[in-house]
């Protein structure tokens, strides 16, 4: 099976809004809706588990009721931290789930997410146990001076840069594993660390998948009315 963890437990403080940003209505529309139907409407998504901010489950279930999201099979408390809530959802599919079922994780407030970019995750972790969705970095980095924070003498070439996110896939039994590692080891489980960076701190090699530039983290006000444009421009291609 090919199975979606949905990571739905922030807070969204940034958003400067009185509820979750992924609960933010856009056109009488959750922000989470809008990403778990992209994973609905997927032929290759067998089951939806969403790992969710605590006190709004009763809402997840209705809205999920509501939009027909019929594939959500699970909701799990979130944690203290992304990290914490992926693991939280992990964990929920012991005993669920075989080795070999790949598990998606991805961003609830990443709602543009491209068909193409989950069928090609979601093939090269089948072939190597592990995939990121990336993309080239096209911006020009430079190393801050360690004597002077306001110049620099070294770069780092940008053909050697990804930009990964959202949505990733893994094998089941190297997931679980490597959060059960994790946790016991106190590595890669602090600050921003998330599945990908864990992963390669426990040494594991990460493979690239196709990425897009559509596939935006709505952390802002300004990052909505961008999610706000792309419904605009693409409501008579793919919004349903």
């Amino acid at each position: 099976m090919n199975i979606a963890i949905i990571i739905a437990g922030g807070s969204g403080n940034r958003m400067g809004q009185d509820i979750p940003k992924q609960f933010i209505n856009v056109h009488d529309k959750p922000i989470l809706i809008y990403t778990l139907e992209s994973f609905q409407h997927h032929e290759d998504i067998d089951a939806i588990g969403v790992v969710c901010i605590e006190g709004w489950e009763n809402m997840v279930k209705a809205y999920a009721n509501q939009f027909n999201i019929t594939k959500l099979r699970w909701i799990v408390k979130g944690g203290s931290s992304a990290q914490e809530s992926i693991r939280n959802g992990v964990y929920a599919l012991e005993g669920t789930c075989s080795d070999d079922d790949i598990i998606i994780v991805h961003d609830g407030i990443r709602p543009l997410v491209e068909p193409t970019v989950l069928t090609d995750v979601i093939a090269k972790a089948k072939e190597y146990g592990n995939a990121v969705t990336s993309m080239p970095y096209n911006e020009q980095i430079f190393m801050v001076s360690e004597d002077d924070e306001t110049t620099t003498t070294q770069y780092i070439p940008r053909e050697q840069l990804r930009r990964v996110s959202t949505p990733q896939a893994y094998r089941f039994d190297l997931l679980d594993s490597k959060y059960h590692e994790a946790y016991e080891k106190g590595i890669g489980i602090h600050g921003s660390n998330y599945a990908n960076t864990m992963m390669v701190q426990l040494g594991v090699r990460l493979h690239f998948a196709l990425g897009s530039d559509k596939n935006i983290k709505l952390t802002t006000k300004d990052d909505l009315e961008l999610f706000k444009g792309y419904l605009s421009r693409d409501k008579g291609t793919w919004l349903k």
